[in-house]
């Protein structure tokens, strides 16, 4: 009989053998597994996300176990390791002896005979030191402490004890293994958020209207599939962090205009768009990829926006003679993600030191670009949701300074009023340890000339 550990084991083989989306690999696991009981759909997405966010732990837990060489290790086998060692070490709601005998069987049925013993001998090993682990020292060595105690990658530690200091990284890797809420962003085109809130509550699941934006609604540990709910259906919300909204709302479009939407993916802010706008007007949403594309057809769709065209293109190669000038233009550029930990802790295991660089480097081009589509007297708006320099303030700034004809404007003139802190100077700016949100950055100019 399939049960959570065993498709969680094969989802998380899946992401170690090719970069794939989490979210969507559980959501075709349980479409395929319907008869799941619901414990163990919300059990295979905690084994899942839970793994990802402490995997770097996880490893530094097996080498200290185990008494073969780390790179002799197999990564299914490891995988397994980490399945269970996460239920021992970091869950308290399953006992010890059951993760390690449900992981053995796993063993048994996929792996060679030795295997299945190698790894009971590891668990119960770990067992037995209950808590008694020698973590590198957090006075010698706090670049280490920080990277093994809060599962980040060595690098990523070092550049923000580099840039922030001790206290504020232990609490941006603290903020980004929490557990991020559930963001609503309420369709004022059909309907409001004491509604959301009324259905919510008689579903028996508990909400609160957020603090931040006056459409946005937040919920803690809801581990249903949204999708699933009538008011998502006929679209009356749209699953969005507070930080990503605020984004619309520094482009402030007006009903009637123009706006251009680049690398818009799955159409998030191309559907809040639309809603500023009163679905009055013309919205050209661009992403290279197609699948995105028909994704966010589906969700402009759902939300009875009709304003939306998308158009799958290379950003670098559209012609701006060819779509003309626009009133507004959203640049959501690529980036390392790094801001979006709470809900991909799969993204730090897949990035490397020098992509903060890469990316800000690609970044310029792209902005440089973007700016051709622009109107005079038309806005520019770029954002990221990243947490290093180089790719938000650094090309802000660079854009700035080579770009005479273009006014900085400052974010705070444009964002609701009770989201005017998440500003840092002239830009928008959210940290997930500072404002529970997740970490964006967002600059706009005003095309003078």
């Amino acid at each position: 009989m399939v049960n959570a550990r065993m498709l969680a084991y094969q989802i998380l083989l899946h992401l170690e053998q090719k970069p794939s989306q989490p979210e969507r690999l559980i959501r075709a696991m349980l479409d395929r597994h319907r008869g799941l009981e619901e414990r163990d759909r919300a059990l295979l997405t905690e084994l899942v996300y839970g793994v990802l966010r402490w995997r770097g732990r996880l490893d530094w837990h097996i080498d200290a176990l185990s008494k073969i060489s780390p790179k002799k290790i197999d990564p299914a086998v490891r995988i397994l390791l980490r399945l269970a060692l996460y239920q021992i070490l970091l869950l308290d709601r399953i006992p010890p002896h059951a993760a390690v005998n449900e992981t053995v069987k796993i063993a048994r049925a996929t792996q060679a005979p030795h295997v299945a013993g190698f790894i009971n001998a590891v668990l119960r090993e770990a067992i037995r030191r209950e808590d008694r682990w020698q973590w590198p020292s957090r006075e010698s060595a706090p670049d280490r402490f920080l990277a093994v105690t809060t599962s980040h990658p060595l690098w990523f530690v070092q550049r923000c004890l580099r840039d922030f200091g001790f206290e504020e990284t232990l609490g941006i890797c603290e903020a980004n293994n929490a557990v991020a809420p559930l963001v609503l962003r309420v369709n004022t085109l059909k309907t409001g958020r004491s509604l959301v809130l009324e259905w919510l509550a008689s579903q028996g699941l508990e909400a609160e209207g957020s603090s931040l934006l006056p459409c946005a609604v937040k919920a803690v540990g809801i581990r249903q599939d949204v999708t699933k709910w009538p008011i998502f259906s006929e679209g009356l919300v749209q699953v969005q962090d507070e930080a990503s909204q605020l984004v619309a709302h520094l482009v402030s479009p007006e009903p009637g205009e123009r706006v251009l939407d680049l690398c818009a993916g799955f159409g998030g802010k191309s559907t809040h768009l639309g809603i500023l706008m009163g679905n009055a007007g013309e919205i050209t949403a661009v992403d290279q990829s197609a699948w995105k594309l028909e994704q966010l057809k589906e969700n402009a769709r759902r939300q009875g926006i009709c304003i939306v065209s998308p158009l799958a293109a290379d950003v670098l190669e559209l012609p701006p003679e060819t779509l003309g000038s626009f009133d507004r233009v959203l640049l959501d550029a690529p980036c390392s993600g790094f801001g979006t930990l709470r809900r991909k802790p799969d993204i730090k295991w897949r990035r490397s030191p020098k992509d903060p660089y890469r990316f800000g480097m690609t970044q310029r081009s792209l902005l440089a670009h973007a700016a051709k589509f622009v109107k005079k007297g038309g806005v520019l708006v770029y954002a990221t949701c990243t947490v290093f320099s180089e790719e938000d303030e650094q090309v802000a700034r660079h854009f700035t300074e080579d770009f005479s004809e273009w006014a900085l404007e400052r974010a705070d003139g444009f964002l609701p009023e009770s989201s005017r802190g998440l500003t840092d100077g002239p830009f928008l700016r959210s940290l997930p340890h500072r404002h529970g949100t997740d970490g964006f950055f967002g600059a706009r100019w005003r095309r003078t000339g």
